[in-house]
């Protein structure tokens, strides 16, 4: 059977064509989707880009996560890896490529999870296990403090390390717990009664150390929730790191980033109390001191007084007095008789100093002064002036189009000499200019304008 060829009405495509055409099908055809499989042939290039192939039992599809979204993700992808992908369908033109643009990635279960969280969140808040006015005041001074958590975990190190850097003189009880898996929730909440019913520690401490949304799930557990409620002890929650929260956290009298930081709650900063209460004992030394000398320089100013009262002590002082009067007279007499002398003096040297001829040197000396000013000043301005002028001729050059057109590039312009920016200008069959560095030439526009730029 032989092949006619196709006739006038019939559309012939080039490759790039069709694959323009089916990448604006797809991508209208298909809104925003998630896709859910498992990661393979995964590529990490420089640019920071992901490049992956999702795939099931039956079938693949190519995916792309650009750096700008791989970025924000809160775990490390990998082959074989079970995800969920958000993004749009599309097609890469220069293979013909069938491909996903993803614009998001979660772990396979982390979405109904988040789900399953935001929902206990509301319908606990909405029963009020939230309200601030539940909240109890933890003790200032605690002398004896219940740990919640595994007994095994760096959290529980942690924990310990602080408290005895802080407030040694705190007594410890640890109530053992799993703090991860399905036995998790039910140990917990044992542990936390049994902390609770013993009334051993003054305040709980309820951590866990980070991990993923999977591995803090035992406290989003409803009922952990609602025993935490029922205390009566305080309790203060630390678990995971400063961006992880629990429903343990919302429902807690007071919530710590991290268990180290549950620890510093619960306690005062004892070396930091000793600091402040030595200063303190300084300061009360001596206050008590200034008050011992103040009272010690009025009884000796009352003493003072009493003596100055005696009779023959203001006839001593008389006498003083007169001497010191004679003696003040004598020498206001010769301190005039030094003054007049010394006035003297130096009218005298005045005088000299104002003769002619003493007067001629300096101005002389001043005139050579201000000429060589002068000449440094002309030669300094001149020089300045010869490097504005070197400066604004190398911009001038810089910014002129001739050496713009030196460097290979074209004005193009309409046949009235006008410059041609907008695409509209360019329409198929127009007469064009094209002024280069040494000529110009004439032109016509055989195709529209297209788009510029790679895939």
């Amino acid at each position: 059977m032989s092949l006619a060829a196709p006739g006038p009405e019939a559309r012939v495509y080039r490759p790039a064509e069709l694959n323009r055409e089916v990448r604006l099908h797809i991508e209208a055809g298909f809104p925003r989707l998630w896709l859910s499989g498992e990661i393979s042939n995964l590529a990490r290039p420089a640019s920071g880009h992901l490049y992956f192939t999702l795939k099931d039992e039956r079938a693949q599809i190519r995916c792309a996560l650009f750096k700008g979204n791989a970025s924000g993700m809160g775990f490390r992808p990998e082959n074989g890896m079970q995800v969920l992908v958000r993004g749009r369908l599309s097609l890469y033109e220069p293979r013909g490529d069938y491909q996903l643009i993803a614009d998001g990635m979660l772990e396979a279960g982390a979405g109904a999870l988040a789900r399953a969280f935001e929902a206990l969140k509301k319908k606990l808040d909405d029963e009020g296990l939230f309200d601030k006015a539940h909240k109890q005041a933890l003790p200032r001074w605690p002398e004896r403090i219940s740990i919640v958590t595994s007994p095994s975990g760096a959290a529980i190190r942690d924990i310990l390390q602080t408290l005895q850097r802080r407030w040694p003189r705190a007594k410890v009880r640890i109530y053992p717990s799993q703090v991860q898996g399905e036995g998790a929730p039910a140990e917990l909440i044992r542990a936390l009664s049994a902390a609770d019913r013993h009334g051993f520690g003054q305040v709980i401490v309820l951590a866990r150390g980070g991990g993923s949304l999977e591995d803090l799930w035992a406290f989003n557990d409803e009922g952990l929730a609602r025993a935490i409620h029922a205390c009566s002890t305080p309790i203060i929650s630390g678990v995971g790191h400063e961006t992880d929260f629990t429903i343990a956290d919302f429902v807690a009298d007071l919530r710590a980033p991290t268990p180290t930081a549950a620890a510093v709650a619960a306690t005062p900063d004892g070396p930091e109390l000793l600091v402040q209460l030595g200063r303190q004992e300084s300061r009360l030394s001596r206050a008590v001191e200034q008050i011992l000398q103040r009272q010690m320089q009025r009884l000796d100013h009352a003493d003072g007084r009493l003596r100055q009262q005696h009779p023959e002590r203001k006839l001593d002082e008389l006498a003083r007095r007169r001497g010191e009067l004679d003696r003040r007279g004598e020498l206001a007499i010769r301190q005039q008789l030094s003054a007049r002398q010394r006035l003297l003096q130096g009218l005298e040297a005045r005088l000299a100093a104002r003769h002619p001829a003493r007067q001629l040197d300096p101005l002389k000396r001043q005139v050579d002064a201000l000429q060589a000013r002068l000449n440094r000043a002309g030669r300094q301005m001149l020089q300045t002036r010869e490097q504005k002028l070197a400066a604004t001729a190398r911009a001038l050059n810089n910014v002129s189009p001739l050496a713009v057109l030196e460097r290979g590039y074209a004005v193009v312009r309409d046949p009235k000499g006008a410059a041609m920016t907008e695409r509209e200008q360019f329409r198929k069959g127009n007469t064009i200019n094209i002024l280069m560095d040494a000529f110009e030439v004439d032109a016509e526009i055989l195709s529209p304008p297209r788009d510029a730029g790679l895939k």
